[in-house]
């Protein structure tokens, strides 16, 4: 089916792509100019060369329009190479070399749009500039799997206790409208989210009277960081239980927070964070979270 038939199908394209034909259309050209920048870049840094930018053999995925496709196909469904080369017709390393070129290609489209979400935060100021006019914000967590490393060192420092299996994991903090404003850099999956909090000092750059929502997992953030606004179910006591008021304002709280777990389940649309992440490359399971974070706050951008 050709790419023209799956952008006039909404439902093919966004189990395709993640993107609505509109949101597909509307992006290409973005990432035409990033592609063109990309190009004039490596011709540039590139010495004694004589070819000029377009030069050479041609790629089987020939247009932007198909390039853009290509690599936001690999991110929603996250084939292996080798199948994604059977569906182009081509040996897994022409995928590989694809999807290595085009990456840094679509995190320089979103950059961009101004849609990738900031990956600490160092004053009010800045936290500002994520959420303004924040009134409050929602911290979670989330780790996604990986494949068990040879290493043991690395097995036990990616394995998590919570999810009985080896991950690596992330802090996100979101709005209402359930952006991703601020993503932390990828960790090992052994860290405990409130560990990952403290490490980082997240709350210390949000102003206190911003209401901070997180749920049990945070126990002690109130102590750790005094006189902010934390809203935080109540935990049952040691054998004894919580009064029917209490449940239904854990409820209550519950009903609100759920939000985050939308914005994380919107990053998660993606397969390529969704899937045991098989990439072997150093950083690359961080990139891929990062730009799916993006390509889920532009999707929130063009709906809303």
């Amino acid at each position: 089916m050709s790419l023209e038939k799956v952008l006039k199908r909404d439902r093919l394209c966004k189990a395709l792509t993640g993107l609505s034909p509109s949101e597909f259309i509307n992006l290409v050209p973005t990432f035409a100019k990033a592609l063109e920048e990309t190009k004039m870049n490596e011709y540039l840094d590139t010495l004694n060369r004589k070819r000029k930018p377009g030069g050479g053999k041609k790629s089987f995925v020939p247009t932007v329009e198909t390039k853009f496709f290509f690599i936001l196909f690999y991110f929603k469904c996250y084939p292996t190479f080798d199948l994604a080369g059977w569906f182009y017709n081509r040996d897994g390393g022409n995928v590989w070399n694809m999807y290595s070129q085009l990456v840094p290609v679509l995190e320089a489209t979103l950059g961009k749009k101004m849609v990738l979400p900031a990956r600490s935060i160092g004053s009010i100021d800045e936290f500002f500039a994520i959420f303004p006019e924040a009134k409050e914000v929602f911290i979670d967590g989330t780790e996604r799997p990986i494949q068990r490393s040879k290493d043991k060192k690395r097995q036990k420092a990616n394995y998590s206790g919570k999810k009985k299996r080896h991950t690596r994991k992330n802090i996100v903090i979101t709005n209402r409208k359930r952006k991703i404003g601020i993503l932390t850099k990828t960790t090992e999956g052994k860290e405990h989210d409130f560990s990952i909090v403290k490490n980082e000092r997240l709350p210390d750059h949000i102003p206190k009277k911003v209401r901070i929502r997180v749920d049990n997992g945070f126990q002690g953030i109130q102590k750790e960081f005094p006189g902010h606004l934390v809203s935080i179910p109540t935990k049952k006591p040691k054998g004894k239980e919580l009064s029917n008021t209490v449940k239904e304002r854990n409820k209550s709280k519950s009903r609100v927070r759920i939000l985050v777990e939308h914005a994380i389940g919107g990053i998660k649309r993606y397969g390529i964070v969704s899937n045991v992440f098989r990439n072997r490359t150093e950083g690359s399971d961080d990139t891929a979270i990062y730009l799916s974070s993006g390509l889920w706050n532009y999707h929130l951008a063009e709906t809303s």
